[in-house]
Parts: C-alpha cells; sequence; structure tokens
C-alpha cells in the first residue's frame, strides 16, 4: 500500500493504493470510514489489479480538506480520481454504506468513466418519514458513530479495543481491522481521538436524508452495469439489515437492471473479512 494525492480543483486528497497492476479500480467508504477500510477487498483483487481507494473529504489523510460535503462533491472527486488514475480508459467502481450513493452518483453522471459500478450495503434511497426532522433521523441511527467523534482515548491501542468490542465486530476482529482503527487514530497519548470531522459527518447524513429520492433517480437512469450486495445485518451485527429484502424487491422492480446478491456478513462485515470481499472482487473485476 502507499499513499497518492488525487488532484482536485481545489487542491488534493489523499488515496490509498493498493497493488501495481494497470487495470484500476476506485473505492469509496463509508460516513465515518477511509480507504483504509479496503484493505481486505485489496488483497483479494488479482496481480494485474490496483485499487486506489479514497479518503472522502473530512475522512483519514483527507480529513482537512474543505467543503462543501454531500454525495454530488464526493461524486466529483471520485470522477477526479477515474480520469487520473484510469488514463482515458473506464475504471472499475466500488462504494460502501454512504460511498455506495456517492459512487453512484459518480456513474450517473460521469458514466463514460466507468465499466462498471458495485454497490455494497449502500445505494438505495432511504426510506425518511414523512415531516421527520432530518437531523432527529441522524441521530437515532448514526448517533453512536458521531459520539465517538468527540471522544477522546488514553492510548491508540485503547482505541482499538474500543473498537474490537462493537457488537457486529468482536466475533470477526482481524488485522485489517486493527490497521484500519489505527490509520483513523490522532492525537497525543492521553487524547487520542477519531480523525473524522464531525461536521462532514453530519453534513453528509444530512444529504442522504434530505435528498433521497434523487438517488432512486440516478439508479433508474444508470447506463453502467451494476451489481448490488446486501447484507442480512446491520450496523449493530443484527437483523435486518441497512437495506431489507422488501426495499431491495422494491428497487429490482424499479430498476430491472439492477442484479443483487445477499451476502452472509453485516454492515461491516461485507468489506473487511476476507469471504465477503472476495465477492465483492469478483464483481468489481467481472471475473
Amino acid at each position: 500500500m502507499q499513499q497518492v494525492k488525487v488532484e482536485v480543483p481545489d487542491g488534493t486528497l489523499t488515496a490509498l493504493r493498493f497493488g501495481t497492476g494497470p487495470k484500476i479500480a476506485v473505492a469509496a467508504h463509508g460516513i465515518t470510514a477511509s480507504g483504509m477500510a479496503y484493505r481486505a477487498v485489496a488483497r483479494q483483487l488479482p496481480a494485474d489489479w490496483s485499487l486506489i481507494a479514497l479518503d472522502l473529504r473530512g475522512r483519514g489523510g483527507s480529513a482537512a480538506a474543505p467543503g462543501p460535503y454531500g454525495m454530488s462533491r464526493h461524486a466529483e472527486d471520485l470522477c477526479a480520481a477515474a480520469v487520473q488514475f484510469g488514463q482515458g480508459r473506464p475504471v472499475a467502481l466500488v462504494g460502501q454504506s454512504m460511498g455506495a450513493y456517492a459512487a453512484l452518483r459518480a456513474a450517473a453522471r460521469r458514466p463514460e468513466l466507468f465499466s462498471r459500478l458495485v454497490l455494497v450495503d449502500g445505494g438505495l434511497p432511504l426510506p425518511v418519514p414523512a415531516g421527520a426532522d432530518p437531523d432527529a433521523v441522524l441521530v437515532a441511527t448514526l448517533g453512536p458513530a458521531i459520539a465517538r467523534l468527540s471522544d477522546t482515548f488514553p492510548s491508540e491501542q485503547a482505541y482499538v479495543e474500543f473498537f474490537r468490542a462493537h457488537p457486529a465486530l468482536a466475533t470477526e476482529w482481524t488485522d485489517d481491522m486493527t490497521e484500519y482503527v489505527r490509520y483513523d487514530a490522532t492525537g497525543e497519548a492521553g487524547a487520542i481521538r477519531s480523525r473524522v470531522s464531525g461536521e462532514a459527518v453530519r453534513a453528509d447524513g444530512r444529504d442522504l436524508l434530505v435528498d433521497a429520492d434523487s438517488f432512486g433517480a440516478d439508479l433508474v437512469g444508470l447506463t453502467v452495469p451494476v451489481v448490488l450486495l446486501h447484507a442480512p445485518r446491520g450496523m449493530f451485527g443484527q437483523a435486518p439489515g441497512l437495506l431489507p429484502e422488501p426495499l431491495v424487491t422494491y428497487w429490482q422492480e424499479r430498476a430491472p437492471h439492477l442484479v443483487t446478491e445477499l451476502v452472509d456478513a453485516n454492515h461491516y462485515t461485507i468489506l473487511m473479512t476476507d469471504g465477503p470481499a472476495a465477492a465483492i472482487v469478483r464483481h468489481l473485476t467481472g471475473a
């Protein structure tokens, strides 16, 4: 793995490049994550592939990159990476959780840049009750993740142990997850914290809820081959998944070009463990 820079109109973003092969895949991570979440996926790639996993604005090495945030802005950054690393050839594109919505928007707006799209437990419009306060919905769904961003820990190892206790990760902990947490950690001893910007998370979460209908339009109008891999268990390791079967069926009927596959995992392990990662790579490479 090496850190590389992605040139964008207002400066540069950080990305993690896994591999040296000429075939390129670009990846977008979840709302409080980083490109390091793709370690398991990268390890499954054939030798003639490289994975460019962005640290999206407000996260990882791009934590200081300025806003505005939102899926359209992240999509522009993904397109910039596709142009820079694709060198005139379409690249494969994958997004997990929030990153799936950014990837969907990128493929919908610049289809000529992408050969295929893999959505991992995200990308389908999330139903929001009529009249609901988006900020209240955001707190209800992401409250613990948002709260973590303002917490401090006595050491990097204590931060790792905090993650190891998460119900969705505890029984399937891997070295990849340890490196993912260490990459996110910043600060001095006694005050270790996440590098993720709370401002970015709140802005992106609100965008996913307020602009939900637009992702349905993106999906229905998509011309890039697309597959959705979804998990039966959600962010706390329990059923239902983030994308329940009735929601998946609803969008299959409206976007018949959408191929779907249920993967036995939860919202995190679908990306960060070897078996599900191999399924992602199979679709990403067209194997």
